[in-house]
């Protein structure tokens, strides 16, 4: 017989299809804010609605990745805990808006966003702002090093998938810091994408069967990384971190932490989990999903669902009822 107490603490299936009411709340609610300029609002807006959300369904969660301390309410902060407190224990990675510049500035590619594992299966990595990431689909496993040079890197993937060097696309935040990094994957052929915000959907692209992205690469946020690799087990893809400290101070923060420098950190170890799941909802037009429509008395969302213990990949379109949002 089945431990169905044991079930019921496991997150399953219907805390996905939960989950990604929330991101859609928020979605909605940064849609006044596109291209107005204000990063601050969009975000403010975004965070009321996902954490309204999220106190109505049933588990237990802990924001583990979340927008700063406690001191930086309204934000959703580090160690809250979310959700009724009945059914599962969690740890969750929150960003209501994965590209706030982007919401601000009328780009493509805003998300609101959660990731989820079983309760303790985080890394916590909050120590450390930044850190290096390489994220491929699961052609990748196995091969790539990110201690590598990204021109070997670029020259394996395209190997393994089949397509010449010059056919592969690889995604890049768009910083000072990648200029030499930049250089590198145009001198091994390769073209590049380069991206002014959101390296979670961007490696989630490129983990993808079906992405634009073939590859990847450079420093971003450490939330990002472990939330993404959220996304990365259900897809069966590819991640290796390096934390990036930007000083003696964050390292030794770090240190303190437990955290590993000089260090390779996989999938597994930036999630130990093998129930993990990643939820988005697209704020404006994107590669990895729609962004928020209103047409007539109805808003039309689209959303992605990833589950890596069932290995599912599920694409979620809702309509909403205006009437009920201007209500709410």
């Amino acid at each position: 017989m089945p431990d169905t107490d044991l079930l019921y603490r496991q997150p399953d299936r219907n805390l996905a299809l939960e989950l990604v009411r929330a991101t859609e709340a928020a979605a909605i609610r940064a849609v006044p804010f596109i291209g107005r300029g204000d990063k601050n609002g969009a975000d403010g807006a975004a965070v009321d609605a996902m954490r309204s959300f999220l106190a109505t369904v049933d588990f237990a969660g802990v924001v583990v990745i979340g927008e700063g301390e406690k001191d930086a309410a309204p934000m959703l902060f580090n160690g809250e805990q979310v959700g009724t407190g009945r059914g599962p224990a969690c740890d969750i990675a929150v960003d209501p808006i994965d590209g706030t510049s982007l919401t601000a500035s009328g780009r493509r590619n805003a998300i609101s966003m959660i990731a989820a594992a079983d309760r303790g299966s985080m890394l916590d990595a909050s120590s450390v702002f930044y850190m290096d990431k390489l994220v491929a689909g699961p052609e990748a496993v196995g091969l790539l090093d990110i201690r590598r040079p990204i021109g070997e890197n670029v020259r394996l993937l395209a190997e393994a998938k089949g397509k010449p060097v010059a056919e592969m696309q690889v995604g890049v935040l768009d910083r000072p810091r990648h200029e030499g990094l930049i250089e590198a994957i145009r001198a091994a052929g390769a073209g590049t994408r380069l991206m002014l915000d959101g390296d979670v959907a961007g490696g989630i692209d490129a983990a993808s069967h079906d992405g634009a992205l073939d590859l990847c690469v450079g420093i971003g946020g450490s939330p990002e990384g472990v939330a993404t690799a959220c996304a990365i087990r259900a897809l069966g893809g590819f991640i290796q971190t390096v934390l990036a400290p930007r000083d003696d101070e964050e390292r030794q923060r770090g240190l303190d932490a437990g955290l590993r420098f000089d260090h390779v950190y996989d999938a597994e170890q930036l999630v130990t989990s093998d129930n993990t799941f990643f939820v988005a909802t697209g704020i404006t037009d994107g590669n990895l999903v729609a962004g928020v429509r209103r047409d007539g008395p109805v808003i039309r969302t689209e959303s992605i669902v990833l589950r890596s213990r069932s290995g599912t990949i599920r694409r979620v379109t809702a309509d909403h009822l205006v009437q009920k949002w201007l209500e709410s």
